[in-house]
């Protein structure tokens, strides 16, 4: 039950690396074409646009990260709450092959997931 109490509080969204790392992304991302505009009064416009889509997509793979992570704290508390305490150790005891397994098959699910709401935003 205190399990349960712990999540039906109003949403929380502590301060963690993903949203540090988009905050600086995002004022990087602003700050960028002026930066290069004054290391290099020659730059085209066309450089910072460049550059500034590696930052796009840094920032899109962060918010992914975030938001995913936001979700399965919502959805499913018992999940998190375990994957934060216990899965290391759980995950310590498996036999190599089948942590390779695990590793793969959740990475592609992330990566295939990703790219197709990219898709769908394009």
């Amino acid at each position: 039950m205190k399990l349960i109490q712990k999540y039906q509080q109003p949403l929380f969204f502590p301060l963690r690396k993903e949203f540090m790392g988009i905050i600086i992304l995002i004022t990087v991302f602003f700050l960028f074409p002026y930066l290069i505009r004054q290391l290099d009064v020659s730059a085209a416009a066309i450089d910072p646009g460049i550059i500034s889509a590696v930052i796009l997509a840094a920032i899109a793979i962060l918010v992914f990260k975030a938001l995913t992570w936001w979700l399965i704290k919502v959805i499913w508390p018992v999940f998190a709450e375990y994957s934060e305490q216990q899965f290391e150790s759980n995950f310590r005891s498996m036999r190599t092959g089948q942590k390779v397994i695990i590793y793969l098959s959740f990475y592609l699910l992330i990566l295939y997931a990703f790219i197709l709401v990219l898709a769908a935003l394009i």
